[in-house]
């Protein structure tokens, strides 16, 4: 079983993958063909995408039982330990290093302490 998740692709490389495979969902497209079609296909995918994105998941002997590769993705395989895991990037940036507490009494405490 093989699928490849295309984004923002040209519409003409979407037709060129329905003659080896069933487009489920638009952008969605399965199939089973052989690994020798699988990776010519792959190839056309990556040179044919454009400004778009690309995601490929095939079965596979691994542990896992499949594998998957990606094009201009910002999510990157990483290898844990056997395992195969998407690294996402953080969506927030750093947080700004904290200031130094000021020293002295807040205003509450000096409100409690001296009234008013």
């Amino acid at each position: 079983m093989t699928v490849i998740v295309l984004t923002n692709c040209p519409a003409g490389l979407r037709g060129f993958l329905t003659r080896w495979l069933l487009e489920i969902s638009p952008g969605v497209f399965i199939g089973s063909p052989s690994a020798r079609v699988r990776d010519i296909l792959w190839d056309e995918v990556r040179t044919y995408s454009g400004q778009g994105r690309a995601l490929l998941a095939h079965h596979t002997d691994t542990e896992q039982g499949f594998a998957f590769r990606t094009h201009d993705h910002a999510w990157h395989p990483t290898d844990h330990e056997g395992l195969t895991l998407l690294h996402r990037p953080s969506a927030q940036p750093p947080a700004p290093a904290a200031s130094p507490p000021q020293q002295g009494w807040s205003k509450a405490a000096k409100r409690r302490r001296f009234g008013r």
